[in-house]
């Protein structure tokens, strides 16, 4: 391994943008077990799962249809 590498001529990373952020969310059991037994039915890993999930309703603009009061 070298002391120093040289980075000057180096190409930036095509797939940065889509590099995922960990943040922390709040979810209660029910949906967490949703989101397993389905993650495992298709053999994904649950989050990643939810993953595609949430950027689907991005990118439809797909709202909650949740009702206040």
């Amino acid at each position: 391994m070298k002391k120093e590498y040289d980075f000057s001529k180096a190409a930036k990373n095509p797939y940065a943008a889509r590099l995922k952020k960990q943040v922390t969310i709040r979810l209660d059991m029910p949906t967490i077990r949703y989101f397993k037994a389905l993650a495992e039915e298709v053999g994904l890993p649950y989050q990643n799962l939810i993953n595609l999930f949430l950027r689907e309703c991005a990118e439809t603009k797909r709202r909650p249809s949740v009702r206040w009061g």
